[in-house]
């Protein structure tokens, strides 16, 4: 990468950080300014579109990568812990750090979800089938390798992702010292849809 490259590659990322600081609990896409995010980021408002076609291309891409790191690191945790309770235990340890350094992003995840340009909560649907698709081919390999069935392992993946997220919402609206009980109570919820699966599973296929 050249020394132009490296230039653009800064500018590029200097305006991801300065439309998601611009966004939070308070503000979502629609409060979104491009003269106050190129300004922030240090550039001339027509330069911007060097960089993104508009305001939505970038929180498009906010979305991607944040939700392809996220990812990531899920599946690391998985493949790097054995036994369900410790994936279990792991895979939510490793959200709620994410959560804690991505918390502005997390909001805006949660809020555009529903209300965004349609754009917009098609890419965060699709983040969260990724999540989906990713937990339901391990839950579907760990426990074939267990000789323990889990029966619709995409219905199953669904749920805890579901819960998952839920908790995030919840962890980010309480104080920080709530953080700890609602851990421990998602690490429970998440291994009693697990072990209900299985035993479901079990008993249909006598």
């Amino acid at each position: 990468m050249n020394a132009r490259q490296l230039q653009k590659a800064h500018t590029r990322r200097a305006l991801l950080e300065a439309a998601l600081a611009q966004m939070g609990a308070e503000r979502g896409f629609a409060s979104l300014s491009l003269r106050e995010v190129a300004r922030a980021a240090g550039i001339a408002p027509t330069s911007f579109y060097r960089h993104f076609r508009d305001l939505e291309e970038l929180c498009l891409s906010l979305v991607e990568e944040a939700s392809g790191a996220l990812r990531g690191l899920l599946r690391r945790t998985r493949q790097r812990v054995d036994g369900d309770t410790g994936v279990v235990r792991a895979s939510v340890s490793t959200f709620m750090e994410y959560l804690d350094d991505h918390a502005s992003l997390f909001y805006v995840l949660l809020r555009e979800r529903t209300v965004g340009p349609p754009a917009f909560r098609g890419a965060v649907r699709k983040a969260i089938e990724g999540f989906v698709e990713d937990l339901s081919e391990d839950l579907e390999r760990e426990n074939e390798a267990r000789g323990t069935p889990i029966g619709d392992a995409r219905l199953v993946a669904e749920t805890l992702v579901t819960l998952v997220m839920d908790a995030g919402t919840n962890a980010l609206e309480r104080p920080p010292e709530e953080r700890g009980e609602i851990t421990e109570r998602l690490v429970t919820q998440l291994r009693m849809v697990v072990l209900g699966a299985q035993t479901m599973a079990a008993r249909e296929s006598r």
